[in-house]
């Protein structure tokens, strides 16, 4: 590897002009709102700012049954945007995977399936057999896949969760909270093709052939409430009812958690009159949309002369419906030294955005490209352009 300094500056600033008061991650939300009094604890947040607009005990440990498979599909969006799995590839069952109980889409020891469908059985079917498949197959075994959820978690700064499998079935020591849960959904949506899958109300596996499978969501509320597409429930004894919700409505998209619910009925109408206080109170101005070009830069010992820096997500700023006007100032924050080469993806610096000098947001800022370390004689074609200068 190989460190070289910028020859941009380091930070400049954009001012933007928005429609309403920006709000910062603080919780702001109304303490008389009563908006699950049917859970043990619920939160929800808006996607872009983080913005927390409404909380119940969020940061109560509880255990989040299959709602653990937000960050089993996080580590799988991961290994698939970074190329470590294809969807078309094709994987080999073990015994193992094959044996879990609970929910599950039958696979059968020495079945072969695409990563494709292992997914689709997951973010439809709440499938535990694919889910161990998928982590056997980017990791060598659950056990290290589960390592890695849970170094996951303390890379998101998450304080209050510990898994101990991939699935959410009852194990010690296997507790999230709402907050922990929200964060997580958050990062899972920056893979925005998350929600084909999670959207969908019903599909099959093995169409066609005699051992054919209907897959129909667990989220019912994908089908019965408008906007929503996503993301993952949660039942087991000890856990009742759970659910991580995502919807968007107006270009403003939220997240909804829930744990603890006595049934069915009292969950779904808990989260959907949490997305409605969302929507009906509140709204988004985007500032910058995932993958925009936010700005540029040059490194004398790179191979590409001029390298786009993009946003890494959706930027967006949150307010409440009615309320006045207000001034945003965004600025951009480059690292001074960079390793050489870099890939396609890398971090290379944050996107701070304020309101009256109160940061708001913060977004990772990344290189849109492989970046390579400039040949020898694209390093002589720039000396003798610099002298002909």
């Amino acid at each position: 590897m190989k460190k070289f300094v910028l020859m941009t500056s380091i930070i400049f600033s954009i001012l933007l002009a928005t429609t309403g008061s920006i709000y910062g991650e603080e919780n702001s939300s109304d303490s008389e709102l009563n908006l699950a009094p049917d859970a043990k604890s619920a939160i929800l947040i808006e996607r872009d700012t983080g913005k927390m607009l409404y909380d119940k005990n969020a940061h109560e440990k509880l255990p989040p049954a299959s709602m653990t498979k937000v960050m089993t599909l996080l580590l799988i969006m991961e290994a698939l945007d970074e190329d470590k799995i294809k969807k078309d590839e094709i994987i080999r069952i073990s015994e193992r995977a094959a044996s879990m109980g609970g929910s599950q889409i039958f696979l059968e020891t020495g079945e072969e399936m695409s990563v494709n469908d292992l997914l689709k059985g997951i973010a439809i079917a709440s499938g535990n057999d694919a889910s161990v498949a998928l982590a056997e197959r980017i990791s060598g075994s659950e056990e290290a896949f589960v390592k890695k959820m849970n170094e996951k978690v303390k890379e998101l700064g998450l304080e209050n969760t510990l898994f101990q499998n991939t699935t959410g079935l009852p194990a010690k020591n296997h507790y999230s909270t709402v907050y922990d849960m929200a964060v997580m959904a958050k990062e899972l949506l920056k893979y925005e093709t998350i929600t084909e899958y999670t959207s969908k109300y019903e599909d099959y596996l093995r169409k066609g052939q005699d051992n054919e499978f209907w897959l129909v969501n667990t989220n019912k509320l994908v089908k019965f409430y408008p906007g929503v597409d996503g993301l993952k429930t949660g039942y087991t004894n000890e856990a009742k009812y759970c659910l991580t919700a995502t919807a968007e409505k107006n270009n403003m998209r939220v997240i909804a958690v829930v744990m603890g619910a006595d049934t069915t009925k009292e969950r779904n109408a808990t989260v959907s009159q949490m997305l409605d206080y969302a929507f009906n109170h509140f709204e988004t101005t985007n500032l910058y949309k995932k993958g925009q070009t936010i700005t540029s830069l040059q490194l004398l010992k790179a191979e590409e002369k001029d390298i786009n820096i993009v946003a890494s997500e959706s930027v967006s700023t949150i307010h409440k419906k009615g309320d006045p006007d207000g001034n945003i100032k965004a600025s951009v924050e480059l690292n001074t030294n960079l390793d050489l080469p870099m890939k396609k993806g890398s971090q290379v610096g944050q996107l701070v955005v304020k309101n009256n000098n109160k940061v708001v947001s913060k977004s990772p800022l990344i290189v849109d490209q492989d970046v390579k370390i400039a040949s020898y004689l694209t390093l002589f074609k720039r000396s003798v352009q610099n002298m002909v200068k």
